[in-house]
């Protein structure tokens, strides 16, 4: 609740000093980008993470298997 009552006051400072001809995102522009940098930063730590822990191995062709000319030509016992 506290943010919003800090907006609020700080609603008429950014009024009175409007130009219209020069209009930028401002501070509250600069803390949306910030928040949203930090929690992307934060997923992708996760991510990696996450990722690190993958213990992945395929498991091989069997028609790629036996299409191989040294799989058809071992003895079979």
């Amino acid at each position: 609740m506290s943010a919003h009552l800090a907006l609020t006051q700080l609603v008429p400072f950014a009024a009175e000093e409007l130009d219209k001809n020069k209009v930028t995102p401002g501070v509250l522009g600069f803390v949306v980008f910030a928040v949203m940098a930090l929690a992307v930063w934060q997923l992708m730590k996760s991510m990696n993470r996450h990722m690190g822990k993958v213990d992945f191995e395929e498991a091989p062709d069997p028609e790629a298997a036996a299409s191989t000319p040294a799989a058809s030509a071992a003895p079979r016992t």
